[in-house]
């Protein structure tokens, strides 16, 4: 008699960032500093790279893994950029912002309140990943975003 398995790993959502990163060790030392993140899992190969590790951030499971060239498996540090932005809600984004700041990211956006209900801004890691970090600090209904984002553009 054979079990059923759910498609999806308990505890992991559907879809999760995966990040590839040159330095995942000293990457994931710095999440936990910075956000908090624990760790839930690591698979280490036997020439010292992360081939696979997931961890948790404000709730969310993250997967992360050192880059592979010769799989193509490549960060934005050897690709030039990235493309992704990860957002993260965080009950003091001040704090955690600053502190982003003291521990090696580079701020591409400073914090500001926002015609949406947040506080936010946005950082670079120090391995290329484009973090939103923000706050609600108003609850208002899409109709009410929706007219500040239009008188934003009525000039």
């Amino acid at each position: 008699m054979s079990q059923s398995v759910s498609p999806v790993p308990n505890g992991n959502p559907a879809v999760s960032p995966y990040l590839l990163i040159r330095g995942a060790s000293d990457a994931i030392a710095f999440y936990a500093k910075v956000f908090g993140a624990t760790e839930h899992f690591r698979l280490t190969a036997p020439d010292g790279r992360i081939g696979h590790a997931e961890i948790e951030i404000a709730g969310s499971r993250l997967m992360i893994a050192d880059e592979h060239p010769e799989m193509d498996f490549l960060g934005p540090q050897s690709r030039g950029g990235t493309t992704v932005t990860l957002h993260v809600y965080l009950p003091d984004v001040d704090s955690v912002f600053a502190l982003a700041l003291a521990s090696g990211a580079e701020e591409l956006r400073p914090l500001c309140d926002q015609f949406y209900g947040d506080r936010s801004g946005a950082v670079t890691d120090p391995w290329g990943h484009v973090w939103s970090l923000a706050s609600r600090i108003e609850a208002i209904t899409n109709e009410e975003i929706q007219k500040r984002f239009n008188e934003l553009y009525a000039d």
